[in-house]
């Protein structure tokens, strides 16, 4: 984490942090009999449009009609390359994850024998792009049966590069379907956890972990909840050195991968620290996970002090230590009143 601009309107130590996350993961799904047969025939280098009850061309199709909900037919039509713009939207400034790095426009695009318009990436400039402007698919030379293996729509008259023309690849072929899609799901953002939150991760950086106290009902918060007690709703300001060492309270233990997961099984424990009111989640290493169990005792396991930073990763994980459980019905006990 960083502190953010503005230095000097509050002291050093009091100052957020803003840090940048990045959530990020491949999402893998099914698609249908009707989008399925619709991707696989992008792979094929055609466009291919389903029929509704009443004569339209949905253009990418849909399972039902959306006018009137009735399943659509199993008639389909393959539409042309091109089309017409029929709203659109230019990006100045792309971001790092649009298809393209340079300016284009999102566009609504009717092609010709469909009823409604998809939407779809123009690249052209911005001068020339307006409504009632005709467009043609540019496609990928390898295609895997996604929407993207059109790479853009660009003007009908543009010779760069040549559209395929209308059922000549995979001319004679019979339909093909896809049954799945994976597609990378990515969200950056940047996260401020205000000054409690803020100070908390400064003392881990230092190798403590110093809590909050309610003056109202003296219970102990680690990590401190935005500089207020949330079952008072009273400032906590004053702070509590806490220990590393503690009780694991409740367990679960992860049998199911996942992308840059440790080997599993592993163990997610909600420990209580020495000294706090509220369990803290943690991982829990250096023991089998059958081994772990309600009233354990464990201690933290930090970083080398030139690795700590101002976040939680400065503590790598709990490990068991060489002490008596605490009773279940003290574990108990102290999470009924917690």
């Amino acid at each position: 984490m960083t502190a953010p601009r503005g230095a000097g309107l509050v002291p050093a130590d009091l100052e957020p942090l803003v840090a940048t996350h990045v959530l990020e993961y491949p999402y893998t799904r099914s698609v249908g009999p009707v989008m399925g047969r619709f991707l696989g025939a992008l792979r094929d280098g055609r466009i291919e449009g389903v029929k509704t009850r009443d004569g339209r061309v949905l253009v990418p199709p849909l399972e039902y009609d959306p006018d009137t909900g009735e399943a659509v037919t199993d008639e389909w039509v393959e539409v042309g390359q091109a089309g017409v713009v029929t709203t659109w939207a230019w990006i100045a400034e792309p971001r790092s994850n649009n298809p393209q790095q340079r300016p284009f426009a999102w566009a609504l695009i009717q092609l010709d024998g469909a009823d409604t318009a998809m939407l779809h990436l123009v690249d052209a400039d911005e001068q020339t792009v307006h409504t009632g402007m005709r467009v043609r698919a540019r496609w990928r030379d390898e295609r895997q049966g996604l929407i993207t293996d059109i790479e853009a729509f660009e003007a009908e008259a543009d010779p760069r590069r040549p559209g395929l023309v209308p059922g000549q690849a995979g001319r004679g072929q019979a339909p093909t379907h896809i049954e799945g899609i994976t597609s990378p799901v990515r969200l950056e953002y940047q996260y401020t956890p205000g000054i409690a939150m803020s100070r908390f991760l400064r003392n881990i950086e230092q190798g403590r972990i110093v809590g909050q106290r309610c003056p109202r009902c003296s219970k102990v918060y680690v990590p401190p909840r935005s500089g207020a007690c949330p079952r008072c709703g009273v400032p906590t300001q004053e702070e509590v050195p806490v220990a590393d060492t503690g009780t694991v309270t409740t367990f679960c233990i992860v049998n199911v991968p996942f992308s840059g997961s440790i080997p599993i099984p592993y163990v997610d424990a909600l420990i209580l620290l020495d000294g706090a009111n509220i369990p803290v989640n943690y991982l829990l290493q250096e023991v089998e996970a059958d081994a772990v169990r309600m009233g354990m005792r464990v201690q933290a396991v930090w970083v080398e002090p030139e690795e700590r930073r101002p976040h939680m990763e400065s503590i790598r994980y709990f490990k068991p230590i060489d002490e008596p459980d605490v009773p279940v019905e003290e574990v108990l006990e102290k999470l009924l009143n917690a």
